[in-house]
């Protein structure tokens, strides 16, 4: 067994362990998260701004001067985003929290599939795809569905309606971020899984948790954006790693 091998079994079962023992976990998930049920990162060469370059189409601006044009990369956002499935690392969070080991999930994606494994009260910082949201007089009608065409009217204001996600320009949903940074600053271990922390404010939230003392554990194919902070290092995707350590975990809490 080689060296690499050992040292990434022993950070795993270093992290198993400060999992067991927590009182207090939150999970804190990204793009990274989703990749392994099929939706490519936004941002990278098969991701959705190389068709449609985001100040054109996915800021507040843009959707004001032509929702039309907005609508048609949102109906693409929607199809890809529904194509998925929840995959492994998904369930294992919705199993740790059923288990009582985990508080929430808070995430940066807008794919639902936390929900769809049966996470509950998931906060989704960035919004999510489900319903339809007037950004002029905030009404939300989450039964709503998406159009096959046009651009759909508010019933109170008639003005342009899309999905409840954030787009660029806009505020996160209110009380998202709040209730994610008393999360972040009351948890004893956090689950930072498959994201750069590139985009904020949320990406703060694990500098939050390691101010407040608690345990990081970052899930990542890159892992290293947190490793001046002491954070425990898990290399790969989610889907492989969290059952693991979450299997792990558990058999150490007994």
């Amino acid at each position: 067994m080689s060296r690499r091998r050992e040292l990434c079994l022993d950070s795993l079962e270093q992290a198993a362990q400060a999992l067991a023992t927590s009182r207090a976990a939150v999970a804190f998930t990204g793009a990274g998260m989703s990749v392994e049920s099929g939706i490519p990162d936004f941002r990278s060469a098969h991701g959705l701004w190389r068709t449609y370059p985001p100040d054109e189409y996915a800021t507040m601006s843009a959707f004001s001067a032509d929702p039309a044009k907005v609508w048609v990369m949102l109906r693409a956002m929607v199809g890809v985003l529904s194509a998925a499935e929840p995959n492994p690392g998904h369930q294992a969070l919705a199993q740790l929290q059923r288990m009582g080991r985990l508080r929430r999930v808070i995430t940066q994606n807008i794919d639902g599939l936390h929900r769809r494994a049966g996470s509950v009260d998931t906060i989704e910082v960035h919004g999510s795809t489900t319903g339809l949201h007037c950004p002029s007089c905030t009404l939300r009608d989450k039964r709503a569905s998406i159009p096959t065409r046009g651009v759909p009217p508010c019933p109170r204001c008639g003005r342009a309606m899309k999905p409840p996600v954030v787009l660029f320009e806009e505020g996160l949903p209110p009380g998202a971020m709040g209730e994610a940074m008393r999360l972040a600053d009351a948890c004893d271990l956090m689950l930072v899984v498959g994201t750069s922390l590139a985009v904020y404010p949320v990406a703060s939230l694990p500098d939050l948790a390691i101010r407040a003392g608690a345990t990081i554990v970052e899930v990542n194919t890159e892992p290293g954006h947190l490793r001046r902070e002491g954070a425990i290092e898990l290399a790969g995707g989610a889907a492989q790693v969290l059952p693991l350590l979450i299997e792990r975990a558990l058999e150490l809490a007994g």
